[in-house]
């Protein structure tokens, strides 16, 4: 009989024997406490999207059950950018044969598309979903996604380049024969009018629309897609509304060509139109581009290959880079791999899939998967997972009955959620589906009444195409675009890059801050903070583990490593308690560089490390190792390295020559300024929540502080998603982290913040990175959502208000086409204007 899943985050909990008051069990203490704090919350998806996306009147999501045997195929979606995009892909997704169920997100430009694999493949899918200027190809495939980058280019190109072509005739041409321009004399003004009335000035109204043509569907395309799509879904954008007025205008000239002798046609508008929307909206994508260069230097860390033993030969067990007596190994892709098949991983290797260690004792790091700061000895008979790296020593790996990695878990997990992590709906989108059946029943009545009070058709088009071009299309689509745009170009001067223009809409909702600990609290970094033994022992043993792999061993050798010297570290049990010099990593500079003494007799135990280094033996690591070589512990030795573990910090015993002399503690320090950033958060009316895959012992000190309102420790990856959608429930969520173990939190969170130092998976699966490692700038990202909303606000109210004057102007026909596009022009002056000041004063 299988064991039961884990009541909170679905893992096994074979082996654990954690069960609460009620019979649940869980497969850790992290997951019971989660559980136990925020209750049996059924979190509903629809209700969570419904939430955010502030739309009371959305239908409920189709909750058809996918069948067994159906797998999960994730695909980027270029093309994407607003919540009816996202309606429409899954639509068309879910009308493919074979298709069960599709969840599309245009904040990550991921689809996840559950599917028969043998009715319809990846290939049928991407081409199912692509069309209509929609793009979709596999996640990894970085030509794709340059051929989408290149084709908007170009798109623009012709847009700015026709367009001027355009322009250029209207400037030199049609407007001189609308105005008497000072710089033509008459008789030049003459000729043009009786050009423009003769059979010429029609080929040339010709040549017009068809270079008109080009710039509203080549380069229009993306915005006469989103005003489909928005129909279609009936879901008026502004999309559409643009669409409307270039559509209207480019009609409007085009029948005045054909049946109306020496027209009157607004070609110009339709350029204008489309090609300033575009450029802003270029401009916002290109802001974003060149913020996400900032974070190529980010490490992958998942593998594809493994080192596999010939025969199931085993390792030497004992640590040896070389491994000579491992016998004939081969390289083969992770796919190859079978349960039951043996693994040589070396030290400084990432162990490929989840198994058991059967040969072989290494320290490994599992933090990139459980975010716990230290290594954990690995011995024959041990489980380890897929993606944790052997720290030091080798190991023999027998592969786990599912030959997968619980990094590649991970990664699916962040996937999953990222495709049902919908965006939300932008201001400018929620107004336009009042404000455009708003403009289009206002021309419609100007118009009918025109023709009702006799006048002729001609005229009364004309008064209705009037009304819909002065409706400031381009002022309210550059409003939110250029406002975000302002936003990300301000934050990457900050070294804050923004990946995702709904952002700052979401942030402004923010009623709940999740910290990661260990390396977004803390920096991640194992260093020496207490060193209570004369300065002679800690060299020797500085010495020693620099022989070591060990973290621990490599923060104790780093201590003179360079100048200064750790002095008394008093009690070892406050963690705040190491002297500045050993803070700082220093040796007092009497003392002897570490290559004068020399060391021998080396030996790494699973406890620690031992040798003799001039002459001298020493060991340093856990009182059991003392205790197994039979040295003596004094009884206050013991009580100061029980008293750093309480406070979650790593003491290891330092002797020679048969006795235990005294403690290093080494620990992962606190970041500068964390007090400040978690205090400012509390004060503006945000719950502070810390989340952490350390024990219970590490996170003591969050949890005495008064602005932090809850403390999790012990939370695996999945239980830490988990947690975050339970916390969404009640609330906006923003989870701030910077490893892969943080990753599905930042996926299922409403808004995601990766540090820097993090991986890059960590930074796939947020929507803000902070490049430069600066905890202060979670604070300054909430100010410049604050900033950036007041700005977009700003320039839709300029833009209202401009309607507000010109719309009536327009329906009493004192306003015609031309002077409607030179008001809308300046009116996109304006808010370009407006957008292009910092947001925040330095």
């Amino acid at each position: 009989m299988s064991a039961p899943d884990c009541t909170l985050c679905e893992l096994p909990t074979a082996g654990v024997d954690v069960i609460d008051d009620e019979g649940n069990e869980f497969c850790c203490t992290g997951c019971r406490d989660v559980y136990e704090t925020l209750g049996d919350v059924d979190v509903d998806a629809d209700a969570v999207r419904e939430r955010r996306q502030g739309n009371e009147d959305e239908s409920a999501a189709d909750d058809t059950e996918v069948p067994v045997d159906h797998e999960a195929t994730f695909l980027e979606v270029d093309g994407m950018h607003c919540a009816t995009c996202e309606a429409f892909i899954e639509t068309v997704a879910t009308q493919t044969e074979g298709v069960s169920a599709a969840s599309a997100s245009y904040v990550t430009d991921t689809v996840r598309i559950d599917h028969d694999p043998d009715a319809v493949s990846t290939d049928d899918l991407s081409e199912a979903v692509s069309g209509l200027g929609y793009s979709a190809y596999d996640r990894d495939d970085a030509f794709s996604r340059r051929q989408a980058d290149n084709m908007a280019t170009a798109r623009l190109a012709v847009g700015v380049l026709v367009g001027m072509a355009v322009m250029l005739q209207y400037i030199v041409i049609i407007y001189p024969t609308y105005f008497a321009f000072p710089f033509y004399n008459e008789r030049t003004l003459e000729y043009l009018n009786q050009a423009m009335a003769s059979s010429s000035g029609t080929y040339f109204f010709i040549v017009i629309a068809v270079l008109t043509t080009v710039v509203l569907f080549i380069t229009g395309k993306p915005i006469l897609r989103g005003a489909y799509v928005s129909a279609k879904t009936r879901s008026p954008n502004m999309d559409l509304l643009v669409a409307i007025a270039a559509v209207s205008a480019y009609a409007y000239s085009t029948l005045a060509v054909i049946f109306v002798d020496s027209p009157s046609i607004y070609y110009d508008v339709t350029v204008a139109i489309i090609v300033i929307v575009t450029v802003g909206n270029h401009y916002e994508d290109s802001i974003k581009k060149r913020a996400t260069e900032l974070l190529s230097d980010l490490t992958a860390v998942q593998v594809d290959s493994a080192r596999r033993l010939v025969g199931g030969g085993e390792s030497d067990g004992k640590g040896s880079a070389d491994s000579e007596n491992a016998g004939e190994t081969e390289e083969v892709a992770i796919d190859d791999l079978a349960s039951g098949d043996r693994l040589l991983v070396r030290a400084g290797e990432r162990i490929p899939v989840d198994g058991e260690a059967v040969a072989g004792d290494a320290a490994v790091d599992e933090s990139v998967i459980t975010g716990e700061s230290m290594p954990v000895r690995k011995t024959p008979g041990d489980a380890v997972v897929g993606g944790s790296v052997v720290a030091d020593g080798s190991l023999t790996v027998e592969v786990g009955p599912d030959a997968t990695s619980s990094l590649d878990r991970v990664a699916e997990l962040v996937w999953d959620l990222q495709s049902g992590n919908h965006g939300v709906q932008k201001l400018a989108d929620r107004l336009a589906t009042i404000f455009v059946p708003v403009v289009l029943a206002v021309a419609l009545l100007a118009a009918g009444a025109n023709l009702a009070l006799g006048n002729g058709v001609t005229e009364a088009m004309l008064v209705g195409l009037t009304v819909l071009i002065v409706s400031c299309p381009c002022a309210l689509g550059l409003a939110t675009p250029l406002a975000v745009a302002a936003g990300i170009r301000d934050a990457l001067e900050r070294s804050i890059v923004i990946f995702d223009d709904t952002v700052f809409e979401r942030l402004r909702g923010a009623d709940t801050v999740v910290f990661d600990k260990t390396g977004t609290l803390t920096t991640g970094e194992m260093r020496v903070v207490a060193a209570d033994l004369d300065d002679g022992l800690l060299r020797l043993a500085a010495a020693l583990e620099e022989r070591s792999a060990h973290p621990v061993g490599q923060a104790i050798a780093a201590v003179h490593a360079s100048d200064g010297a750790p002095k008394d570290a008093g009690a070892v049990s406050d963690p705040d308690a190491a002297s500045p010099a050993v803070a700082d990593g220093g040796v007092a500079e009497s003392a002897e560089p570490n290559d004068t003494l020399t060391v021998t007799d080396f030996e790494s135990h699973a406890r620690g490390v031992s040798g003799v280094v001039n002459g001298v033996e020493v060991v340093v690591g856990h009182p059991d190792l003392f205790d197994e070589r039979g040295w003596a512990v004094p009884d206050e030795i013991r009580e100061a390295v029980a008293a750093a573990r309480d406070v979650g910090r790593v003491p290891v015993a330092v002797g020679r020559d048969g006795a235990a002399e005294g403690v290093v503690v080494v620990g992962d320090e606190l970041r500068e300024g964390w007090e400040e950033t978690v205090t400012a958060l509390a004060d503006s009316g945000v719950e502070v929540v810390v989340l952490t895959g350390d024990d219970e012992r590490a996170a003591t000190v969050f949890r005495e502080h008064d602005a932090i309102a809850s403390v999790f420790a012990g939370v695996p990856p999945e239980g830490k998603a988990e947690t975050v959608e339970r916390l969404k429930a009640s609330g906006q969520t923003v989870m701030v982290g910077d490893g892969t173990n943080d990753a599905p939190a930042l996926a299922a969170a409403d808004l995601g913040v990766a540090l820097g130092g993090g991986t890059a998976m960590a930074a796939d699966a947020a929507d803000v990175a902070i490049v430069d490692d600066n905890l202060d700038s979670v604070a300054t990202i909430f100010e410049l959502s604050r900033a950036a909303g007041r700005r977009v606000k700003g320039n839709i109210g300029w833009a209202f208000c401009y309607n507000a004057v010109a719309i009536p102007l327009a329906v009493t026909g004192l306003l015609n086409p031309f002077f409607a596009a030179i008001a809308m022009g300046a009116s996109s002056l304006l808010v370009v204007t407006n957008s292009s000041r910092p947001l925040l004063d330095d």
